[in-house]
């Protein structure tokens, strides 16, 4: 639901065929994924999903990851224009990382949440502006899925079977409808899908 300061709460995510986004490997195993991640679809995907985001919500992991490799892509003049777009806000813009481990944010421009999901979306929901960007968190966006708390999805559905690995829609999700906003597809086959939330 729109927030009354009309925040709204998006999420991305990569997934394979059979709705993994991770495969049989384990967490890091994403060897279904790599290959597609780096096309032009997936490119000018990945600038939609951050142009209206003004908080970037993290698991631990997405934050230690993410933290460790995008600032040099950041800094990168060689990089590609929207690789390093992407990085430049994911380093300027607020980061809200829940984690019950983490004390403090080793980052700039970032803090810790030790709270449920839907507790720390209302709040961001509450105040301020622009776009709350679940950022390739998959914890957290089972999370607010089954709470109901997700306007859009951001989906690159990358053509192959993973076979094993962790699915983003588990069963015991509530039913919900949406609408397709956006679709495009690449030379290998990989679509970028944007889903917005019927209410």
């Amino acid at each position: 639901m729109t927030s009354p300061t009309g925040r709204k709460v998006t999420a991305n995510i990569a997934l394979t065929l059979d709705g993994r986004y991770n495969g049989p490997g384990g967490p890091g195993d994403i060897s279904a994924i790599l290959p597609y991640a780096t096309t032009e679809v997936a490119r000018n995907h990945l600038t939609r999903i951050w142009e209206n985001a003004t908080t970037a919500l993290l698991g631990r992991v997405n934050a230690e990851g993410f933290l460790g490799y995008w600032p040099t892509v950041a800094a990168d003049e060689n990089a590609d224009p929207r690789d390093r777009g992407y990085a430049k806000w994911l380093v300027d813009t607020e980061k809200v990382v829940l984690s019950t481990t983490l004390a403090e944010a080793p980052w700039e421009r970032a803090r810790v949440a030790n709270a449920p999901a839907a507790d720390v979306v209302a709040e961001l929901k509450a105040g301020g502006e622009g776009d709350i960007l679940v950022n390739t968190s998959p914890s957290i966006t089972k999370a607010l899925l089954a709470t109901d708390l997700i306007d859009r999805l951001h989906l690159l559905i990358c053509p192959e079977i993973a076979g094993g690995g962790q699915r983003l829609f588990d069963d015991g999700l509530p039913g919900s409808r949406w609408k397709l906003t956006r679709q495009e597809t690449g030379e290998l086959g990989e679509t970028a899908l944007v889903y917005d939330r019927v209410r």
